[in-house]
């Protein structure tokens, strides 16, 4: 099959611990894309209004790429603030040009995230929603935070993900939902590998390859 004339831009998204993070990583890296992480925008604006006291739309408003540098983007707390500032309508507002802006660069890109192929990038020719069952994401989540060091206990990260997955599905601005010409992967019984073989193949069977040597 030959490649198509459209910018290969990839729409990957899905709840917390599904795996559509570091599976967009690789994606990203095979067919040689820019890469963005979207929720680290939304821990960023928490990070920023809960440690500066910055009103979260604010800080929406005057985000830069500086901003995602922040070690402790990648934490728990983080985690958690995110999903509360981004039920805020103003937040997603005023991230909106940031991700589409992203999104436009002429090479492709792959965004991740949870509302990727039906607000930002709805005209994306690829689509993937990375799932799997609550308690496989909650078992991922322990492990994760356990290797790091942080204490905590298997059925509290269960019940704080039961928590995470219901406001974002349930926020009025911009739900977490499948988009409805999205590939549905899910991940419950695989491991990086398979599912990265899965995304890939999804990828070329829409006649996409990566770039030649």
């Amino acid at each position: 099959m030959s490649r198509p004339t459209s910018r290969l831009l990839v729409a990957i998204d899905g709840p917390a611990a599904s795996g559509k993070g570091t599976l967009a990583r690789r994606v990203a890296g095979h067919f040689g894309l820019p890469h963005l992480d979207t929720g680290l925008l939304y821990r960023a604006v928490g990070w920023l209004a809960g440690h500066r006291g910055l009103d979260p739309a604010a800080a929406a408003a005057g985000l830069a790429m500086a901003d995602l540098a922040e070690p402790g983007l990648r934490g728990d707390e983080a985690g958690q603030a995110a999903s509360k500032v981004a039920a805020i309508p103003e937040v997603r507002a005023n991230l909106l040009k940031f991700q589409k802006d992203f999104a436009a660069q002429a090479s492709g890109a792959v965004l991740d995230g949870r509302d990727i192929g039906t607000v930002i990038c709805p005209e994306a020719p690829v689509k993937l929603f990375v799932t799997a069952s609550l308690e496989a994401r909650a078992d991922r989540r322990y492990r994760e935070l356990r290797e790091r060091g942080v204490e905590t206990i298997r059925p509290r990260v269960l019940a704080e993900m039961a928590e995470r997955d219901r406001r974002d599905s349930e926020r009025a601005a911009a739900p977490m939902k499948a988009a409805p010409d999205a590939y549905l992967l899910d991940t419950s019984d695989m491991d990086a590998d398979a599912a990265f073989a899965a995304a890939v193949a999804f990828i070329e069977r829409k006649g996409f390859r990566p770039p030649g040597p």
